[in-house]
């Protein structure tokens, strides 16, 4: 078979997928640990492992807030206001109470009218939260910052904000040549499809590919296991039991993990250690957290307010404090405050000046009073707990240690009931960072799944947290419904395969038993839908072509749960039966039918009868025909053959087989409303345009600090005694007026003005200022420059003399020797002429054969020298300096022209010699004096080289002269002499030939003979005979 070719074309983008897969291997990953209260990142790029992203401020985490800043002068259609995020945003919320959107976290993925939304809403009154129109999830419509028309932001856009901020500090981490786009995002273990989803969106919405999501719990287990070496099972270790107990913002969870290693294969023969890591069961209370706390501090706040006597004297009532926006702002920034300063006090205070109606407020609270409005709180600690060991199947007996991760587990009475609940606290491990360990877990998860870097490896298995089934409808209408897995199933499990007895197109749906609305209450969450497109052609072309009974076709599909988040995922769907497997025609059938033999039963052609007469006649009876004249013993052959042949068909008929059509199908996410493509590039277009406005807005601001800065410039200089040198006394008249006037425009109506103007105003006053600054600047430098190029002139008028001058002495010292070598020539030649005879070659002859080191020891003085061979050759010639002169003479009569002008100018005009001018013409003097400088350089190369090839030449001209002179010896010849009998010689006179020969090379020098060849072996036999 012929090798199949590539085309330029697969070869071109084979080319560009692989140097786009080195692009993509060297971009930075991020890990990000997305809490209720704070969000934090880890960077990992080549060079830089597991690095914490700082915020602008140099913080470790980031305040998950954002908040849009209403303009003064009121909101417009099309246009978008400031944003903050972080701390900058929560110091804006007494402010705008109705732009600022903390702790969003809990809201993703939830419907508007749930009670986590209800409870938000209630919690932060000055916020207007809306469904969603398609959706039905939660969004918010702002209060002062957009025009009334505006859409409402989804929970998911807002979130997408804060990630872009975050993505902004890493690439300014990860520097101007990385891009920061691949991330692993933690979650909660008791986050269903949905609210996962709502995390990935958003995730995408800010420019994240999402590489894979991470249980809070799993990903503090990861960076614990990352520097420890836990047992080998295949040794006969033990595994090791840990639980991860996290309580944040605004949830408690706690994790129970299993850490083990593993002796696996590697590439080859070699073998290699793995470590796993597990989750074994989960326990969580979605609402127990730091935030919850707090409310108990603000609540106390508000009753203790109402009740005091300033607040009755001006009939403050409570309810109407809790809807007070700015009054609850302020609230609970303070209440967060005095919490954590509780956890190491005994007591503290805060003070409100004017917290409502103008009504101050002091507020006092001690650690055991606290305590004791948590006493409630602190009975839900050990719920999360029980129902992680009853998941696992274990006792607190069998946990090596509980890993405490989050702010709030950092309270004193969280700790007191953990001790509690645990028995001590020897079970306690506090030498885990409880604020970063699941942000370099998420890190670590994110390079590990990343092609670009290698790391230790640690594998892990993430939990289902929720049962889940599925439900469908046979062919006669019959519900039906399986579960697959429960809640302590492992992501990325091999696939289950499911098999149907639906024989027509249907669908399947996939679903998972999350907690309902009623507390204790379960519901079936639709997750995906599985519908199949060519079931009924299948089933059909089964029946039809391979005879297969509808009873025995059966749908056979594979589902699993994705690493990557849980989702179902359907890796095959097929539908197959077993039927008659059809006859193989064998190798030496196929050979005959070739050639035209036939079968091995089948019938010769009678004579006169055609071949499709004789393949009717042999397809029409049963058994075969034979003429009368056969004999006996042929028909008994030609009889057993054929009974042969009917038990062959026989055992052929009942071989089977397998048939397999794949199913086409559709899987298709179902539950809450999935945005439409258009709306989904929609929310993108609308967060690239918000960020666009702050682009602009940012380049506003630097044009407005230039402006503002620029005017106390000019404030500082104007009265300087140098500016005052250099301009004349209406430039500064005009210059103050024009600052003036600018300073006032700026803090009037230039507020609100566009970077444009505001860079129009700037160059106005640059106009002024420049030509003053530049008399000042040429006045300090010209004298130097002016100087340093005199310099150079001078130096070049002086080389150029010299080396003409040097020209004409060599010049006349070859003409001088070129008319003494005409008068000796002549002299010779008649003396040539006058004599008959030729003289016998001398011994001055081979002077040049002797070694060239050999020199004389006398001492010739420079004079002598000269006089002799004369002056030392230039090593340039008049053309060389042909542009030196050019260069001298021109710079030297612009100098003096421009000097003259510039002398006659006072210190207010605009200087005529300028510097750089100056600097120029001085450069190109350098330039031509170093382009000499290297000419000479080769000049005296070529005539280095020419002289030695001279010198190569003459030396062996000379050699070859004295060769010849020499007769050449004839060499020696080994002669052969007959025998004393006539003929050839014996080896004894052959070997007496050659000892002679070597003694005559010897003597003459030559190389010595080849050795005599060893002797035939007929000789040495007839020397032994």
């Amino acid at each position: 078979m012929a090798r199949s070719t590539l085309s330029p074309l697969s070869i071109l983008l084979s080319a560009i997928l692989l140097f786009s897969t080195h692009v993509f291997a060297a971009s930075a990953v991020l890990g990000i640990d997305l809490g209720t209260e704070y969000i934090k990142a880890a960077l990992v790029k080549p060079g830089i492992p597991l690095e914490i992203v700082l915020t602008k401020d140099s913080r470790r985490k980031e305040i998950s807030a954002v908040t849009f800043k209403p303009a003064s002068n009121g909101p417009k259609a099309g246009e978008y206001p400031e944003r903050a995020y972080g701390s900058d945003a929560m110091a804006l919320a007494p402010r705008f109470p109705g732009d600022v959107f903390p702790n969003l976290k809990p809201l993703l993925g939830l419907p508007a009218d749930s009670a986590e939304v209800k409870e938000y809403a209630l919690r932060h009154p000055a916020l207007k939260v809306v469904a969603h129109k398609l959706r039905g999830t939660a969004a918010f419509k702002s209060a002062a910052a957009f025009a009334p028309e505006e859409e409402a932001w989804l929970v998911e856009e807002l979130l997408a904000m804060e990630l872009q901020s975050i993505r902004g500090n890493a690439a300014a981490l990860a520097g101007p040549d990385t891009s920061v786009r691949s991330a692993v995002l933690t979650v909660p273990p008791f986050y269903t499809a949905e609210e996962k989803r709502a995390t990935q969106l958003a995730a995408e919405l800010a420019g994240f590919k999402v590489l894979s999501l991470i249980s809070d719990g799993l990903a503090v287990g990861l960076n614990y296991a990352t520097s420890r070496q836990f047992p080998n099972i295949n040794e006969g270790g033990k595994p090791e039991h840990h639980m991860v107990f996290d309580m944040g913002a605004g949830s408690t969870k706690a994790t129970v993990l299993k850490f083990q290693s593993r002796t696996v294969k590697d590439i080859g023969k070699f073998n290699k250690t793995v470590q796993e890591v597990s989750i074994l069961g989960s326990g969580w209370d979605r609402t127990l957290g730091g935030d919850a706390l707090n409310y108990l501090i603000v609540d106390d706040m508000i009753t203790q307010f109402a009740e005091s006597p300033k607040a009755l004297k001006a009939s403050v009532e409570a309810e109407k404090v809790k809807t007070h926006g700015r009054a609850i702002a302020k609230l609970t920034k303070e209440a967060e405050r005095l919490r954590h300063v509780l956890s190491a006090n005994q007591q503290s205070q805060a003070s409100f000046e004017g917290l409502y109606d103008e009504v101050d407020f002091k507020y006092k609270i001690s650690r055991a009073d606290f305590e004791e409005k948590a006493a409630s709180h602190a009975e839900r600690v050990g719920a999360a707990i029980r129902d992680a060991l009853t998941a696992a199947n274990l006792e607190i007996k069998d946990l090596d240690s509980v890993i405490l991760h989050g702010g709030a587990s950092r309270t004193p009475f969280v700790q007191k009931e953990l001790e509690k609940i645990l028995g001590s606290a020897d079970k306690i491990r506090t030498n885990v960072n409880s604020d970063e360990a699941a942000v370099f877990g998420a890190g670590f998860r994110a390079a590990e799944l990343s092609p670009s870097f290698r790391v230790k490896e640690i594998r892990i298995f993430e939990g289902a947290a929720y049962p889940a089934g599925m439900k469908w409808t046979t062919d006669d209408g019959k519900p039906k419904q399986q579960r697959l897995w429960t809640a302590a199933s492992h992501l990325g499990a091999p696939a289950k395969e499911v098999t149907f007895a639906n024989r027509e197109d249907f669908s399947v749906e996939f679903f998972q038993i999350v907690p309902g609305p009623v507390s204790g209450e379960t519901v079936e969450a639709g997750t995906k839908t599985l519908t199949t497109k060519n079931l009924t052609a299948s089933v059909a072309e089964l029946a039809e072509k391979y005879k297969c009974e509808k009873s025995d076709i059966r749908l056979k599909v594979s589902v699993r749960l994705g690493t990557d988040n849980g989702e179902v995922a359907v890796t095959k769907a097929t539908v197959e039966c077993e039927a008659e497997a059809p006859e193989k025609e064998g190798i030496i059938d196929g050979v005959k039918n070739l050639f035209g033999f036939g079968k091995k039963d089948q019938q010769p052609i009678k004579d006169g009868e055609t071949s499709d007469e004789a393949e009717a006649s042999s397809t029409s009876t049963d058994s075969p025909t034979t003429k009368s004249t056969k004999t006996k013993s042929s028909s008994t052959s030609s009889t057993s053959s054929a009974s042969a042949s009917e038990s062959a068909d026989d055992k052929t008929a009942k071989k089977t087989q397998l048939v397999v059509i794949p199913i086409e199908f559709s899987l298709e996410k179902t539950g809450i409303p999935q945005l439409p493509k258009a709306d989904h590039q929609g929310l993108k277009d609308r967060l690239k345009a918000f960020e666009s406005s702050d682009n602009a807005r940012r380049q506003r601001e630097e044009a407005l600090n230039q402006l503002e800065s620029y005017t106390y410039k000019v404030r500082d200089i104007i009265d300087g005694e140098a500016f005052i040198g250099a301009s004349t006394a209406e430039e500064r008249e005009n210059l103050a007026n024009k600052n003036s006037e600018a300073s006032d425009w700026l803090y009037g109506d230039g507020a609100d003005a566009t970077k444009e103007v505001l860079k129009a105003r700037l160059k106005e006053l640059r106009d002024i200022v420049a030509p003053i600054e530049k008399r000042i600047e040429e006045a300090k430098k010209r004298p130097e420059v002016i100087k340093g190029l005199k310099e150079a002139l001078a130096s070049t008028k002086t080389f150029v003399a010299d080396m003409k001058k040097d020209i004409a002495k060599h010049e006349e010292f070859l003409a001088s020797r070129a008319a003494a070598s005409s008068s000796s020539s002549d002299a010779s030649a008649t003396e040539s002429s006058s004599s008959s005879t030729t003289a016998a070659p001398s011994a001055d002859d081979f002077d040049g054969l002797e070694d060239e080191s050999a020199t004389t020891t006398k001492v010739v003085a420079m004079e002598d020298l000269e006089k002799e061979r004369g002056p030392v050759p230039p090593l340039y010639a008049l053309d060389d300096l042909k542009e030196s002169e050019e260069l001298y003479v021109s710079i030297s009569a612009w100098l003096e022209e421009k000097l003259a002008v510039q002398e006659k100018l006072g210190a207010t005009d605009d200087p005529v010699l300028l510097v750089k001018e100056l600097d120029d013409r001085r450069k190109k003097l350098d330039k031509a004096g170093m382009d000499l400088a290297m000419k000479s350089v080769r000049n005296f190369e070529r005539k280095k080289a020419a002289e030695d090839d001279a010198k190569r030449s003459s030396t062996k001209a000379k050699k070859a002269k004295a060769t010849k002179a020499k007769p050449a010896k004839p060499a020696n010849t080994l002669k052969l002499k007959p025998g004393k009998d006539g003929q050839m010689p014996s080896q004894e006179e052959l070997e007496a030939m050659i000892k002679e020969f070597q003694r005559e090379q010897e003597e003459s020098g030559g190389p010595p003979p080849p050795p005599p060849p060893p002797p035939k072996e007929e000789e040495i036999k007839h020397e032994e005979l």
